[in-house]
């Protein structure tokens, strides 16, 4: 998880403060899932989601808020996210991991998140993604 990120010239702020709080992760969510939905260069992973995104939409607008600093939102709910464990089942290469990067930062370009705010983030998103890589290429 992200805790602090200094800021030039303010005190420390967490990434979800510096984002604008559950209604801009909220944002980010909801574009994040309907660029899956729709954008050809997702359909990799958009396969392996269920039909109804409703529930992922959730538990990532869970995650994302505690992960970034606000409420933690999914641990009330689900205890430890266990992601690697959580996401054993679903075939992560390179190539889903760079289409999850690719929804995230889009979701983020489109909904007004700072450009310095996106490569902090993406930098960090992108850590945990190539984590969750449990097949080769």
């Amino acid at each position: 998880m992200l805790d602090k990120i200094g800021e030039p010239g303010s005190s420390k702020a967490t990434l979800f403060e510096l984002l604008g709080g559950a209604e801009q992760v909220r944002a980010i969510v909801e574009r994040f899932y309907d660029i899956m939905d729709t954008d050809p260069r997702a359909a990799g992973i958009r396969a392996m989601h269920a039909p109804d995104l409703t529930s992922a939409r959730e538990k990532l607008f869970m995650f994302l808020t505690g992960w970034t600093g606000g409420p933690q939102l999914y641990m009330e709910r689900y205890g430890h996210p266990r992601l690697r464990m959580r996401h054993m089942s679903f075939p992560i290469d390179d190539s889903a991991r760079d289409q999850w990067m690719y929804c995230m930062v889009k979701a983020m370009h489109d909904t007004g998140v700072d450009e310095a705010i996106i490569e902090k983030m993406g930098a960090a998103l992108y850590g945990v993604a190539d984590f969750m890589r449990n097949r080769e290429g």
